[in-house]
C-alpha cells in the first residue's frame, strides 16, 4: 500500500550571537595591538620631530634636509645589489645604522677620492658616536677598482663598496638641481630612508654639525656597531 506523503520539516538554526564581552575582548585586543605599534615607532617618531619640529631659534643648516615623504616605505630600495666578487648582497643588511653614502664610477677620479676621504673623516670625527655610522660607495658601473684604493677603504671599519645600476641609484637619491648625482655625500638613516644631502665640495667641519645634531636627535633610534657584518 502507497505511503502517504509525509511533510518535509525544515529547521531553522540561529547563527551563534556574539556577546559583549567577545566584542569588548576584540577591542581591547586591537587597541593593544595599536599600542604596541606606536611603542616600536616612538623612537623614530621623536628623533624626526625633535630634529624637523623642535629646532632652536635662529638655527640653520648647512646641509639640505630630505622630509619623510608621505607613503613612503620604511624600507632600503629593492634594486639589486652586489659586492666586489660579484654575490648579491641584500639590502635588508643595511638596515639598524645610518648609512654615509658615495655614488661614483669605479674609475674613482680626485673628486670621488676626495668624497671617500670626507666620508671616512666625518665618521671618525664624530667621535663616540661613529660606530652608529657605516659607510657605503655605490659604485655605478661593472669597471675594476684601483685594487689599492678597495684596499684601503675596506680595511676600514664599518666600509661596504656595493655595484648598483646608476638609473636606479638616481631614482632613489637627488642632486641638487644642476649638479651631477655623484657630487653629493648622502645620508641615510637606519630603515632607509634619505634623510640629508651634504652641498657640492662640502666642507667636512660644518657639516658634521648637521650629523652631530642628527645623531643626538636619534640617539635612541640605532643601536652602535653591526657586529655580524664586520
Amino acid at each position: 500500500m502507497q505511503q502517504p506523503h509525509e511533510p518535509v520539516g525544515l529547521t531553522v538554526h540561529s547563527l551563534p550571537e556574539v556577546s559583549m564581552d567577545d566584542r569588548q575582548r576584540t577591542r581591547t585586543g586591537r587597541w593593544k595591538l595599536l599600542l604596541v605599534l606606536l611603542v616600536c615607532a616612538s623612537p623614530v617618531i621623536a628623533s624626526y620631530f625633535t630634529y624637523f619640529v623642535v629646532r632652536p631659534e635662529g638655527r640653520t643648516n648647512y646641509a639640505t634636509l630630505i622630509t619623510p615623504r608621505p607613503g613612503a616605505s620604511h624600507e632600503w630600495p629593492s634594486f639589486p645589489m652586489k659586492d666586489l666578487q660579484g654575490q648579491a648582497v641584500q639590502a635588508r643588511s643595511l638596515r639598524g645604522q645610518w648609512i654615509l653614502v658615495v655614488v661614483a664610477p669605479s674609475a674613482c677620479e680626485q673628486a670621488c677620492e676626495e668624497r671617500l676621504f670626507m666620508q671616512r673623516q666625518l665618521r671618525e670625527m664624530t667621535g663616540r658616536e661613529r660606530d652608529r655610522l657605516d659607510k657605503v660607495w655605490l659604485v655605478t658601473d661593472e669597471g675594476p677598482i684601483k685594487p689599492e684604493l678597495a684596499q684601503a677603504l675596506l680595511a676600514t671599519p664599518g666600509m661596504s663598496i656595493l655595484r648598483a645600476d646608476r638609473s636606479a641609484i638616481a631614482a632613489w637619491l637627488q642632486p641638487e638641481a644642476g649638479a651631477a648625482l655623484e657630487a653629493h655625500l648622502y645620508v641615510v638613516d637606519p630603515m632607509g630612508q634619505w634623510m640629508m644631502r651634504a652641498p657640492v665640495q662640502a666642507d667636512p667641519n660644518k657639516f658634521k654639525k648637521d650629523l652631530d645634531r642628527l645623531l643626538k636627535a636619534s640617539k635612541f633610534w640605532d643601536q652602535a656597531g653591526r657586529p655580524e657584518a664586520r
